[in-house]
């Protein structure tokens, strides 16, 4: 049966893209997403919050000079609402705020176009935004940038994330006292009375649920009655920072799910991008997926999970997408390819070179080695070559660049010193490259604190999220440090997987055996 075709109603206030299949209301100009309706819930968002608070791009941005990773808060909100396409087939809006000198001070320097764009037979939509900085503005710092959605707390309570990483979630309220008990930081909290018991003595932590760029390809939630779920793909990591080993959050309690575009999280002020007075500056963040899926009555809501990860698949797939209108989204046919083989040369291992199996190879702005973990301004573009150490990168953005490689089981990071300028339709091979562990997963974990455990991570390969395990540290070596003598040790055992203070100095012993 044929879907129907889109259509767009402008009102006072708001307006209203609708395919059929989901209706995504806005307020105009401001470009909040105030409503959902979808599969016969009026407003998948939380109605309860102000319109401000649904569903939102925000940033948290500071003065030029400034330090740290914190600063001033700002949900964008535009100040002119224009219709950019308007067909049967797609609806893109636009939403722009453009910066004002006499706010100097007041407002970040940036003029942000955000834009949402819904399809004909599509069940989600998508947004990306545009940043830019001009050359005779004031500098400024950008600790953060994202879109943020607040579900309805009476109907989402499952979080998915990965196969292994999902679980029904604490209430909002159990976090607040009585019911919970802040622990060493705001974000952790002991669950002291939950509403559901079962969930008593847990650790409710928001930072248990990040995880690496090169998996935040899908999060969201399901809610049992009815059987519907929001998630949010991210098909392309390009315009991330900090590379594919870079963590970041993904959804929480609240319900709350996060497109992360840039943040310190995890990295600190390396990974807050610090602009100068006059230094021209744009980038496109996104586009993401909002999708939403539904089950018949009595058919198993979690199967909506492997649907949605269907889902991802098809966008991952359809990446560069066709219908994004930005001039500053290059399409496929703008973008170029690079491919070779990278191989290793260490004479303590094997006189011959090494394929780099599952080596992080990537395309990021020229710099030094190890750059590419500190990058925060512009665009990457990752791989992990195969076996026998083949990659090939795909639609790369046109500009110039470093290829870098990290490769697991091999210390320190390689770069090629040749600038690699990347042309519409270019297809570079490489050949071979030879680099002359970033994990510390094969180290001790210790098991947490009974009183502070997430039983989702109770025998989970990343159990390391559990809340408090550095403080594990002095109780296992509670009247000195730990010895590790090397070719006696067994690291598995006897080196404790993250360094970490104590109340007393902490030292690290090794002793070489022959």
């Amino acid at each position: 049966m044929p879907t129907r075709g889109v259509q767009l109603h402008v009102q006072d206030r708001h307006v209203v893209m609708d395919n059929g299949i989901v209706q995504v209301t806005m307020s105009k100009p401001e470009g909040i997403v105030t409503g959902i309706r979808y599969n016969g819930i009026d407003n998948m968002l939380e109605v309860l919050n102000d319109e401000s608070n649904r569903g939102y791009w925000d940033l948290v941005w500071n003065a030029p000079g400034s330090t740290g990773t914190t600063g001033i808060f700002d949900v964008i909100k535009g100040t002119s609402f224009e219709v950019i396409t308007e067909t049967e087939e797609q609806l893109e809006l636009s939403f722009t705020r453009t910066w004002d000198p006499s706010r100097e001070g007041k407002l970040v320097p940036l003029n942000i176009d955000k834009r949402f764009v819904l399809l004909r037979g599509s069940s989600g939509f998508y947004s990306y935004a545009i940043y830019e900085h001009l050359t005779n503005w004031p500098g400024f710092n950008l600790g953060e940038t994202r879109i943020a959605f607040k579900l309805r707390k009476d109907k989402f309570h499952y979080m998915a994330m990965a196969d292994n990483r999902q679980r029904s979630m604490p209430l909002p309220e159990d976090r607040l006292p009585p019911r919970g008990q802040q622990l060493a930081y705001p974000e952790a909290v002991l669950l002291v009375k939950p509403v559901e018991p079962e969930l008593k003595g847990e650790v409710d932590d928001k930072y248990q649920y990040s995880c690496n760029n090169e998996d935040n390809k899908i999060h969201g939630w399901i809610s049992m009655d009815p059987p519907v779920g929001f998630w949010q793909i991210t098909p392309s990591n390009e315009f991330r920072s900090g590379g594919p080993l870079k963590q970041n959050l993904t959804s929480h309690v609240g319900p709350t799910t996060l497109a992360m575009f840039l943040s310190a999280h995890y990295a600190g002020e390396d990974l807050v991008p610090k602009f100068e007075a006059g230094e021209a500056w744009k980038k496109l963040f996104g586009p993401v997926f909002m999708y939403f899926n539904s089950v018949m009555d009595g058919e198993d809501p979690l199967s909506l999970w492997d649907d949605a990860k269907l889902q991802m698949i098809t966008e991952v797939q359809s990446w560069p997408y066709w219908f994004p209108a930005s001039e500053d989204y290059q399409k496929p046919d703008q973008r170029g390819n690079v491919s070779g083989r990278l191989l290793v040369q260490d004479r303590y291992a094997s006189d011959n070179y090494i394929s780099a199996n599952g080596a992080y190879v990537g395309l990021a702005p020229p710099g030094d080695a190890g750059s590419w973990q500190r990058e925060c301004k512009d665009y990457q573009f990752w791989t992990r070559a195969d076996e026998n150490g083949y990659f090939s990168i795909n639609n790369i953005n046109t500009g110039d660049y470093n290829l870098y490689a990290s490769v697991p089981g091999f210390i320190g990071d390689y770069r090629y010193d040749v600038v690699l300028t990347i042309t519409s339709g270019c297809d570079i091979s490489m050949g071979d490259l030879v680099n002359p562990d970033r994990s510390a997963s094969e180290f001790y974990v210790p098991d947490p604190n009974p009183m502070y455990i997430n039983k989702l991570y109770v025998n989970h390969p990343d159990r390391f999220r559990q809340y408090g395990l550095w403080e594990r540290y002095a109780e296992l070596y509670p009247d000195r440090d730990l010895v590790y003598t090397i070719g006696v040790s067994d690291y598995s055992t006897d080196w404790f997987f993250a360094q970490v203070t104590r109340s007393k100095h902490l030292s690290l012993f090794c002793i070489f055996v022959d």
